[in-house]
């Protein structure tokens, strides 16, 4: 976002340089629009800018003692995770950057449709920062044809895990990670995040047991409550959806 500002404060200057007005302009719309975007992620990081610039995430957090706590996961398989949505009267998913790298939007909307027919609550829980910028999981979601309704924003959905079946994390990182509530000496501590810990069951589905953006560990992982559904987003989806369309058309 700070970089999007400083593309288009130097589009304006050009356009000062070669006495275009409306180079100017459109330079200073975009500049303006770009630090507005980065004051809004800083706020959601609970980070100044100059904080997360000189390297404020990235760093190690402390562990007492010296030692490096081992999480030690669950994994789960497409059938299992098909057979929790089954049963679930509450869903919320958690969508971030790595559902944008897998084009998974589409196919999230044929998992709100399979969840709809079944009469699951059925909801969207948007981060500030999950993305590259505010609005990036608004936008590819809408993209998939997935009513504005329900996305819900952080403030308004957070309290909401905690009487939730299942929460479903699709490539979102430190979004969700307890540390930022729970670890003092972590680097993300006091960060907002989505309570998805505090949800019944939660589902992770991530390609590898990758850091995010902060460089740490994500405790979420190691919960008891957590289970990891490792690979692609959108090949791993799109059989749970099959999976719950197989069992519809059973029922049916």
């Amino acid at each position: 976002s700070l970089l999007n500002s400083l593309s288009g404060v130097a589009a304006a200057i050009a356009g000062f340089a070669v006495n275009d007005i409306l180079l100017v302009a459109v330079g200073g719309i975009v500049g303006a629009s770009g630090l507005f975007l980065t004051q809004i992620m800083c706020k959601a990081m609970n980070r100044s800018l100059v904080n997360v610039l000189l390297g404020g995430f990235g760093q190690t957090a402390v562990v007492k003692g010296g030692e490096e706590e081992q999480i030690v996961v669950r994994e789960v398989g497409v059938e299992e995770a098909a057979m929790l949505f089954d049963s679930a009267s509450s869903v919320i998913i958690v969508p971030g950057y790595g559902m944008a790298v897998a084009q998974a939007q589409h196919i999230m909307n044929e998992l709100s449709e399979q969840c709809e027919k079944r009469n699951i609550d059925f909801r969207f829980a948007i981060h500030p920062v999950a993305g590259r910028m505010p609005g990036h999981m608004n936008v590819l979601l809408a993209e998939a044809n997935i009513s504005y309704d329900k996305m819900v924003e952080m403030d308004q959905i957070n309290d909401d895990f905690a009487n939730t079946d299942l929460v479903l994390v699709v490539g979102a990182n430190d979004v969700v990670n307890p540390a930022a509530r729970t670890n003092p000496n972590s680097p993300i501590y006091g960060m907002p995040i989505l309570n998805a810990d505090k949800a019944r069951t939660v589902i992770v589905c991530k390609r590898s047991m990758g850091k995010g953006y902060a460089g740490i560990e994500n405790e979420l992982f190691g919960y008891p409550n957590c289970l990891m559904l490792f690979g692609d987003a959108k090949a791993f989806v799109g059989n749970i959806v099959k999976e719950l369309s197989g069992a519809s058309a059973a029922h049916g």
